[in-house]
């Protein structure tokens, strides 16, 4: 089963976030909680945990991207 990792929804005027670094690759192994992703808004950085435990299948936006809130940011095949 593919879980979708979303940029998360900030709240307030933050609409988007910058991805700053991935703690995790593709086809590393990923518990619940832990750190995947690191985000940056313009006011504060944020540390994005995995949804689920598995394998990290796919990340979709690189380093330095800006996204939106909500979009498919990687995936997990969870166990």
């Amino acid at each position: 089963m593919s879980i979708e990792v979303r940029m998360p929804d900030f709240g307030g005027d933050a609409h988007e976030a910058t991805i700053v670094a991935w703690h995790k690759r593709a086809g590393d192994k990923v518990a619940s909680g832990e750190l995947l992703v690191e985000v940056m808004t313009d006011k504060v950085n944020i540390e994005v945990e995995a949804p689920a435990t598995g394998v990290v299948a796919e990340i979709l936006h690189a380093d330095d991207e800006t996204v939106a809130t909500g979009v498919v940011i990687a995936r997990i095949d969870a166990a």
